[in-house]
């Protein structure tokens, strides 16, 4: 009976034993798994500005410089540019997706995100009807409709919609920013913006920019206005020097209400045209004016992303070469550069830094909202 009784006290012993190895096993795998997700999880347990910081300071002078180069994808070593001149992002245009199918496009970019050590930001003209990327080369079916003809067939949900189409197609291709939307008051149909606006008064274009930008942010596409200081119904810069008379008043009454409204709202960036505005400049295209720049810093208290216009258009080419027209355009205080001249520009402003002509406090101000950018929109893992 004693024997028994030992038995049974010793059966229930090791079973609590293996009761408590195999809760102290559970626990022991439950809190491996707690510390593998969060080692997973790593940088995102980080705040946006460590994250930045953390980049910026493995990151070399070139590297920095490279980051604020948002460029025409090159016809060949595509690639290897990426790596020679650490490129910010790629801007795709008809040649790049011109045969391509979806499958193929996603390969593409995603080869592009390879090749580079930072997180490249990637491009394309979307602002749907006459500027479609995507549209033109076949990619999406049916086509980006025009703000107009999307406001028309169903008003401001219509709008919110076809952001909530893009999102879906730019995640799935691997693109982040549609360089929209057009914040330009344009009324007079035989003007060259027209067809790319809304086509309201200041007060219809604020209100398309407000739920446009509102709409890119809650699915994370890159929002961008344009075109400071605003086109209205002038001539079209890509083929020749526009010069804008209007006055100030006229400026803050009418064309910098979109841009304000945008900004409340929450814009990523704000793309400054090549058109002289005499009221604010009358020596330099906007693009490579700082006291344009310091209208939408000062004035309009943006803190985001400022970037040019394509580089290559003509309304910049009689002002300042190539070679040079980068720098200028980060003196006058852009952060991004859309250009293709980027092989020499990149060595111009890295020799400017070196003579004191442009500092490494701006540079790294510049390169602070690039990556700042990139974060929010997920680049960075």
């Amino acid at each position: 009976m004693v024997k028994k009784k030992t038995m049974i006290g010793f059966t229930i012993l090791l079973a609590l034993i293996l009761s408590a190895c195999s809760t102290n096993s559970k626990t022991s795998d439950t809190r491996e798994s707690q510390t593998s997700a969060t080692s997973e999880m790593g940088a995102p347990a980080l705040t946006s500005g460590e994250k930045v910081k953390q980049t910026m300071d493995q990151m070399t002078l070139e590297e920095k410089v490279g980051q604020l180069f948002l460029v025409r994808v090159p016809a060949e070593n595509q690639l290897e540019d990426i790596q020679t001149y650490h490129l910010g992002g790629y801007l795709l245009f008809d040649r790049d997706m011109e045969g391509e199918t979806r499958e193929s496009l996603q390969q593409k970019i995603a080869g592009y995100q390879a090749a580079s050590k930072y997180p490249m930001l990637i491009a394309s003209d979307e602002e749907g009807g006459l500027v479609s990327r995507l549209s033109r080369n076949k990619l999406v079916d049916p086509p980006f409709a025009s703000p107009q003809t999307l406001y028309q067939e169903n008003g401001w949900q219509a709008i919110t919609d076809d952001i909530n189409r893009k999102a879906e197609v730019f995640h799935e291709l691997g693109i982040q920013a549609g360089m929209a939307p057009d914040a330009d008051v344009s009324t007079d149909p035989e003007s060259f913006i027209y067809d790319r606006t809304i086509g309201m008064d200041a007060a219809g274009t604020s209100e398309y920019v407000t739920k446009s930008v509102e709409a890119m942010k809650q699915v994370k596409i890159g929002s961008t206005l344009k075109h400071f200081p605003g086109y209205g119904n002038n001539r079209d810069s890509h083929v020749e020097i526009v010069t804008d008379d209007r006055s100030m008043d006229e400026l803050r009454g009418n064309d910098f209400l979109p841009f304000q409204a945008g900004i409340a709202a929450g814009a990523d960036s704000i793309m400054v045209s090549h058109n002289i505005v005499n009221a604010i400049d009358r020596e330099r295209p906007a693009s490579i004016s700082p006291k344009v720049h310091e209208v939408i810093r000062q004035e309009l208290g943006f803190d985001g992303i400022v970037m040019t216009d394509d580089m290559d258009m003509a309304g910049l080419a009689a002002f300042t070469s190539q070679e040079e027209a980068g720098l200028q355009a980060l003196q006058a205080g852009n952060d991004l550069i859309l250009s293709s001249s980027y092989s020499t520009q990149i060595p111009y402003i890295l020799q400017a830094i070196q003579e004191g002509e442009y500092t490494e406090d701006q540079l790294n101000q510049s390169v602070e909202r690039v990556l700042k950018w990139k974060v929010e929109l997920g680049l960075f893992k």
